[in-house]
């Protein structure tokens, strides 16, 4: 199940992992050029940022004139947002294409169980997410090696932290989808949970007033200030992250067993 898995979902891990690659090794590779050029202008573009933005961005602790300070700032976002986006993706279809392709009958002729079905695609899944981080991370050391912009440990924990979110993403959608039938249904949810976690979390670092809100979004797993200020990441929400995978992973599990075959 699991080679099987691995071999049905591979097309689409190397299609956004290249995606990642080529943008990242873009910007390595004329950041430098571009910052000398104008590196006025960005001066007096941050000048006037608000001292709030500044800060939900992580502007003022990273200096974005160099490539690691574009990788702490924005690059951060990009990481956050592809991964969550592949990953919610991959949980809102992996289980329902068998529906929709007409093959699940197949698997359910075959002498395995439903429970053995679900575990092999949340596995498949979760290391697809892993493997599309390491080879991202490595694609960072290298060019920021380059770059001559290199912080070791920041540059391991900014591409691998996001993972947590990413994977409690791909947990929640493969619940959801065991309510539906057609992956056209989960596509617009799985997307829109991305966004909603990543502006829930945005707004909350912008505005003191409603920082409690961060705490309804899933990239508050992702410590960013702590990693850049610190080189260290927070344990505790790893243990949040084992936590809500096992509750997500149960859900699952008791909802799929009941479902009946569309």
């Amino acid at each position: 199940m699991i080679k099987r898995e691995l071999k049905i979902n591979f097309k689409s891990l190397i299609i956004w992992t290249f995606v990642l690659i080529v943008i990242f090794s873009l910007v390595f590779l004329l950041y430098p050029h571009i910052i000398v050029d104008n590196s006025k202008s960005l001066e007096e573009l941050l000048a006037i940022f608000p001292k709030d933005v500044s800060k939900a961005f992580n502007m003022d602790i990273a200096d974005i004139s160099t490539a690691l300070g574009w990788f702490k700032t924005e690059g951060n976002i990009f990481l956050l947002l592809i991964y969550g986006l592949y990953a919610s993706i991959l949980g809102s279809n992996i289980l329902l294409k068998e529906e929709n392709d007409k093959t699940i009958e197949f698997l359910y002729s075959k002498p395995v169980s439903r429970n053995k079905i679900l575990i092999s695609k949340i596995i498949v899944g979760i290391c697809n997410i892993l493997i599309m981080a390491i080879i991202v991370m490595i694609t960072s050391l290298i060019g920021l090696k380059l770059c001559d912009s290199f912080d070791f440990e920041i540059i391991v924990l900014l591409t691998l932290a996001p993972v947590l979110p990413a994977i409690i993403l791909f947990l929640l959608n493969i619940f959801i989808s065991t309510y539906f039938t057609k992956t056209k249904q989960t596509i617009g949810i799985a997307i829109s949970l991305v966004f909603l976690n990543y502006f829930i979390c945005t707004f909350a670092n912008i505005s003191s007033k409603i920082e409690f809100i961060k705490y309804f979004s899933l990239y508050t797993l992702v410590d960013v200030r702590k990693i850049i200020e610190k080189s260290s990441f927070n344990i505790i929400n790893v243990f949040i992250f084992v936590i809500l995978s096992s509750i997500l992973i149960v859900l699952s599990t008791c909802k799929y067993n009941k479902k009946e075959l569309a």
